[in-house]
């Protein structure tokens, strides 16, 4: 077994001991796990530079995660169940996801054991047991993070050195950048002088590029009047303004083998599941992975290299949710990847994103996100689930249709896709608003739209999916079926379609310009392992498509949640970003909007509105919230919805009717 030891440093009741029905208490289990893996096994072979690894006297290599453990207190009376809480950016996601939570997900600051909210004790009450195992080492040195020890892959007994292509952008004018997003821990430039750096900059991420000239910036930062050379950190005299969109590309030292995150979260699993000394040893059955957002694109590059068997030949997970990740995957198995890089346009990892096969006959490729998978007859069980932001960002249909947009690709058997309509990244912005944090960002910063947010929480979707991703996986009962835009039955359409809609809608600001992922050639391995052209070539853009909307606004695919089955508003995965913060012709990275009706027919009138007031659609707030009641009841004998939920779905409609109406 490559888990060796758990070292526990904390044990703590959850939320004081109070009981979760027949359940009872929970406790939590927080700590460091210790791994030694074989370099040479069949189930570590694809991990990138394992072999490159310092060994120790057996000839494996060791790694360790930061762990959390919530469990039962008399593990007897658990299901059975674990859930793989994969964090993001160190943060925990599923407790505040499935939980209802009222703690930010991205929560970590000066208490390294922050609180857990439990929300409404909604896994609890289920029986599972929830580890959150950290799998990324170079998350922001911040208290409370949960971080992987990974050691650096070294050549003759030396550090690698090896090119990287960042992609920067602030919503204020800064002298200096991290070479990292969200503040994470940057790779530093070999050699500060470098001549063949290159600094882009460009206003939208399909753009062309302009190239700074080499005199005007240095591997610097400005500290107390002065620039001071620093591997890590670039500087630009003049200094870089807000909104623009600015690349570096350099030779940088030291590269940590990024992908042992996989055999983090795989062996842990195994580990909860078939170890006698575990925590959970006789009491964890089947594991479910839950990853949102970047760690959904994590969890689509696990599937892609198929790294779910461990050492001993069994499957660690049963089930995988991947939420919001899109069509994409991520530098998670890539010499110098990036964890945090999230821009489809920035990266070589989009194609394959069908399950099954197809071929981009732009470059004649054929492959599938499954091949590995289906080659070996595995028969995990994975939930693919986007939002609207996912759709307009220019990657999230290319889970189902081919690479240029032109027909439909049906899923394969262990395979559901669902579009939570009219939705954005996040779980919604309540109180509403249009000024929110970078999320997961220390530096402090905020962003504006020129929209108050989207505050659709879909929470209420994902936690349906997992039932019916236990029941798929326990019992044989297949899960309703996928949905999302099509072109078949036109609700899938390119985005520039939605214009005519937004012009009328006074206020709208709809994207004038639609960034598509595309193709592109950065050199090295047909896997994107290891990568040897930055700037990479760039080709032409996929054929990405969104869900049409109808005469309100409001998208007609997928599955749409009581509240906008029944609206009192236009809800969207996209806004611009506000001229306060620069960049006002881009997307809000993430964010949706919340166009409002007017209330009355003469409000409508005066604005110029053509859609019905909400005087004219309801008579008055006890017959709405009958309708988002109807709604939901619907939901649920569909199966995207349960029926513990529909009262709070008429909870938050009646929230969103008070400050609307």
């Amino acid at each position: 077994m490559p888990v060796t030891h758990f070292d526990i440093a904390l044990r703590r009741p959850l939320a004081g001991g109070r009981p979760f029905g027949e359940v009872g208490p929970y406790e939590e289990l927080k700590g460091r796990l210790r791994f030694a893996v074989d370099p040479a096994h069949p189930a570590n072979v694809r991990i990138t530079d394992v072999g490159l690894a310092p060994r120790n006297r057996d000839g494996r290599v060791e790694f360790a995660a930061d762990v959390s453990l919530l469990r039962p207190v008399d593990p007897a009376r658990g299901s059975g169940r674990v859930i793989v809480d994969v964090v993001n950016r160190g943060n925990t996601v599923t407790v505040p996801n499935f939980n209802h939570a009222t703690r930010p997900v991205f929560g970590a600051g000066a208490d390294p054991n922050p609180p857990i909210d439990v929300g409404d004790g909604f896994l609890m009450r289920r029986g599972y047991i929830v580890v959150s195992c950290g799998w990324q080492c170079d998350v922001p040195e911040l208290s409370g993070l949960f971080r992987l020890h990974a050691p650096q892959a070294l050549e003759g007994g030396r550090p690698i050195r090896g090119r990287i292509y960042v992609n920067l952008q602030a919503p204020e004018a800064v002298p200096h950048f991290l070479l990292s997003d969200r503040g994470h821990l940057a790779h530093p430039a070999a050699d500060v002088a470098e001549p063949d750096a290159v600094l882009l900059v460009r206003d939208q991420l399909d753009a062309s590029p302009q190239t700074i000239p080499r005199g005007r910036w240095r591997f610097a930062r400005a500290a107390g009047g002065r620039v001071v050379d620093d591997p890590r950190h670039v500087w630009l005299e003049g200094g870089f303004e807000k909104g623009r969109l600015y690349q570096v590309a350099y030779t940088a030292v030291g590269a940590p083998v990024l992908g042992l995150s996989f055999a983090a979260l795989r062996d842990c699993a195994s580990w909860l599941k078939h170890d006698a000394t575990s925590p959970a040893a006789g009491h964890a059955r089947w594991a479910y992975a839950y990853g949102r957002s970047q760690t959904g694109r994590f969890l689509r590059t696990l599937v892609h290299w198929d790294l779910n068997l461990d050492e001993a030949g069994r499957e660690a997970l049963d089930g995988i949710i991947a939420n919001v990740a899109g069509g994409m995957r991520g530098e998670f198995n890539q010499r110098f990847g990036q964890n945090s890089k999230d821009r489809p346009q920035m990266m070589a990892h989009v194609f394959p994103a069908t399950d099954v096969p197809t071929t981009d006959v732009a470059t004649g490729r054929t492959d599938a996100l499954h091949a590995r998978l289906d080659a070996r007859g595995s028969r995990l069980k994975v939930f693919y689930t986007n939002t609207s932001a996912e759709y307009h960002r220019g990657d999230a249909s290319l889970v189902h249709t081919d690479p240029d947009g032109r027909r439909d690709v049906a899923h394969g058997p262990f395979t559901r896709v669902y579009h939570f309509t009219g939705t954005e990244h996040g779980v919604g912005i309540w109180p509403p608003t249009d000024t929110t944090p970078v999320a997961a960002d220390p530096s402090g910063w905020t962003e504006r739209a020129q929209n108050v947010r989207n505050t659709i929480n879909y929470s209420r979707l994902l936690r349906a999916c997992l039932l019916n991703l236990d029941r798929w996986v326990t019992d044989g009962v297949e899960p309703p079926p996928s949905r999302h835009p099509r072109l078949d039955d036109g609700t899938a359409v390119p985005p520039e379609a939605l214009g005519k809609i937004f012009e009328r809608i006074p206020n709208a600001h709809y994207p004038r310009h639609h960034a598509r992922a595309g193709r592109r050639d950065f050199g090295g391995d047909a896997e994107a392992r290891v990568l040897t052209l930055m700037p990479p070539r760039e080709g032409a853009a996929y054929g990405t498509l969104v869900a049409a909307v109808d005469d309100d606004g409001n998208e007609t695919a997928g599955i749409a949640v009581p509240e906008i089955r029944v609206p009192l508003a236009a809800y969207t995965g996209w806004s611009l970003r506000h001229p306060d913060i620069g960049g006002a012709e881009q997307l809000l990275y993430f964010a949706g909007a919340a166009l409002p009706f007017a209330k009355t027919r003469a409000a409508r009138a005066r604005s110029g509105d053509p859609r019905p007031s909400i005087e004219e659609r309801y008579a008055s707030r006890e017959a709405y919230l009958e309708r988002v009641r109807k709604a939901a009841l619907e939901l649920v004998a569909a199966r995207y919805l349960l029926e513990e939920d529909v009262e709070l779905s008429v909870t938050l409609a009646a929230r969103t009717w008070d400050w609307l109406a």
